[in-house]
């Protein structure tokens, strides 16, 4: 039999809408038992839904539901919610549409990409990385390049969740007794804290990963390859957005882009141990990572929780203190000398490959480099991940060093410098790249040198000890 409405509590509505999102976090017994404790501690849990802007009506109130159960549904993947990061990534990558490829553009991209590996054969030594030539959409994209995303953020992840966690609980622990009790029930490594902390980061990550897809012209944007395996890859929709409106046709812009993308796919190809040094700097960073529990505390006590975008807006700047370790600092250093030397020796090369065939070679490479020195996707990708914002003044040290290297001593010189992380250009030398070539040579004839003095040294013992076995062996 039902109820007449005037026969209800006057806050029904309100409560109801209340525990019903409490319901879609917690689960229904759970709900309950906060609502109680609300009760006992004074509250009024018909004022808490209309504070935070709850609609009465069951149909309104559907869409925040479900936003409520895919926030707090956890995934088993670790520190990030990566099903709500994916879905969260292909729907901001979706924002303003998402065109498929067609069979003509296709071919154009894999033409594009031959030719471009035709041409880096003359400007560089290292052979071609194979692997797929494909043409993506943005949302293919996303699918493709989020597993080396998750390999780059879990650690960062890691952190951040630890440190949501221990500010929430601070939190509860100023709480009245009632809610203390029932923020026990929460805390544990697979309760609400958790589920947050998971959330949260996929939510920043998700958004990063998705802004990026609607502007990547390719997969090594980051100067890391995003495949997982060997190939590249063009986003024709991107490619065309970033030609419009330059004084260039379409298909030299497509050309030039590929031999980038063939470029950065050849360098690490050839340098297994580079994408190694890349997420071991990663790691290393965010091993030690400090956060700001101050500014997390204050975000969770100044953000409706039923609110993801206000969440996730609240968690995604400020937090990061700015006072890094002494591990920190030269990890941090570390990874952005490698990533200024990758983009320096692909900026040299690039142009090397292209300046014969494409007239505006020089134009579409200084563009690229505005691109990055502005903020471009890369940076700001990097920037949420690891608080790392690339620096274009050593962009263009690198470039000048890898160009000054190669005119003095060749090619295949230059590029056997990536061989082992021991011989590459460090971030002194990238200070002054006039200098790099006689600081090598300089360093060669101090090895040389005591190569020749330990020669000596061990070698008139071996050679006396050689004349005497001779001696002894005629004698007998």
């Amino acid at each position: 039999m039902s109820q007449d409405p005037a026969e209800r509590p006057e806050d029904a509505g309100d409560n109801s809408s209340w525990e019903q999102v409490l319901s879609s976090m917690l689960g229904p017994e759970a709900a309950a038992q906060a609502i109680d404790a609300m009760k006992q501690a004074g509250m009024d849990p018909a004022a808490m839904g209309a504070a935070a802007g709850l609609p009465s009506d069951a149909n309104a109130l559907a869409p925040l539901m479900q936003q409520m159960q895919a926030l707090m549904r956890p995934d088993g993947s670790g520190p990030v919610n990566w099903r709500l990061a994916q879905d969260l990534a292909r729907r901001t990558a979706f924002t303003g549409g998402d065109p498929s490829v067609s069979a003509s553009e296709a071919e154009a991209v894999r033409s594009a990409l031959q030719a471009a590996d035709l041409w880096l054969d003359v400007a560089t030594s290292l052979p071609p990385a194979g692997g797929a030539r494909e043409a993506l959409t943005r949302a293919t994209w996303v699918e493709r390049t989020l597993p080396t995303f998750r390999t780059l953020a879990e650690p960062i992840a890691a952190s951040m969740s630890r440190a949501l966690s221990e500010a929430i609980t601070r939190q509860l622990s100023d709480a009245p007794e009632e809610f203390r009790a029932f923020g026990d029930q929460l805390g544990g490594a697979d309760g609400m804290l958790g589920q947050i902390g998971q959330a949260v980061y996929g939510m920043q990550l998700g958004q990063a990963v998705g802004m990026l897809a609607r502007e990547a012209l390719g997969t090594t944007d980051v100067s890391v390859p995003l495949l997982s395996g060997a190939g590249a890859a063009l986003v024709p929709s991107n490619v065309a957005d970033f030609a419009e409106g330059l004084d260039t046709p379409l298909d030299e812009v497509r050309l030039y882009l590929a031999v980038r993308e063939l470029a950065h796919a050849r360098l690490f190809a050839h340098s297994p141990w580079l994408r190694a040094g890349i997420e071991d700097a990663v790691t290393t960073y965010a091993r030690a990572i400090s956060i700001d529990t101050g500014a997390i505390e204050q975000a969770v006590q100044s953000v409706d929780p039923t609110d993801p975008d206000a969440l996730r807006e609240a968690m995604s700047g400020g937090v990061f203190d700015q006072d890094d370790t002494p591990e920190q600092a030269a990890a941090l250093e570390r990874l952005a000398t490698l990533l200024a030397l990758v983009e320096g020796w692909v900026d040299v090369v690039t142009t090397q490959a292209t300046a014969p065939h494409l007239p505006q070679a020089v134009a579409l490479g200084e563009m690229i480099r505005r691109r990055r020195a502005t903020g471009g996707p890369a940076e700001r990708t990097f920037a949420t991940l690891v608080g790392l914002e690339l620096r274009p003044r050593s962009l263009r040290e690198a470039s000048r060093l890898w160009s000054l290297y190669g005119a003095e001593r060749g090619i295949e010189e230059r590029d056997a410098l990536w061989a082992h992380p021991d011989v590459l250009p460090t971030t002194e030398d990238l200070a002054d790249p006039e200098g790099f070539t006689a600081r090598r040579e300089q360093a060669s004839t101090e090895s040389s040198d005591v190569d020749t003095f330990l020669s000596s040294l061990f070698g008139d013992d071996d050679t006396g000890s050689g004349s005497a076995d001779t001696e002894r062996t005629d004698t007998e």
